[in-house]
């Protein structure tokens, strides 16, 4: 990430729609260079190459629940550095606590603004928000 002094992150969600509403916005703010997964098999191989400052994972992936992908990601001790932001419209409140003890750093409900997600994200990677 030094390199480019962009921020890498992946983004695991098999909404396409949505995967490119957050990537273009997240491209044409200019810090972050940007990778997606649209299920959890792909994101366990990206995160493992790749290795993102951050993961938007939604929690409901076509063929591995999100939960694993990141109980997966924070047992990689090489991975320990990676935020993990999680998103979807589905979860109840006691789900988002399992969530967290599972590694997430963050949960959000779909839908939600692209906006605030990169705010949380600036949040987890100490990097300054542009507020608009």
């Amino acid at each position: 990430a030094l390199e480019s002094g962009k921020r890498k992150v992946l983004i695991v969600d098999d909404d396409e729609e949505l995967v490119e509403l957050i990537s273009d916005v997240l491209e044409r703010d200019g810090r972050f260079e940007v990778r997606v997964a649209n299920n959890g098999f792909d994101a366990g191989m990206v995160v493992k190459e790749y290795r993102p400052d951050l993961v938007v994972l939604d929690i409901m992936l076509p063929d591995i629940n999100g939960k694993e992908v990141c109980q997966r990601i924070r047992a990689d001790a090489n991975l320990e550095d990676v935020r993990v932001i999680c998103i979807s419209g589905m979860v109840e409140e006691d789900k988002v606590g399992e969530l967290m003890a599972a590694g997430a750093n963050d949960f959000m409900h779909k839908p939600f603004e692209v906006e605030r997600l990169i705010d949380r994200m600036c949040r987890l990677l100490d990097i300054e928000s542009i507020a608009a």
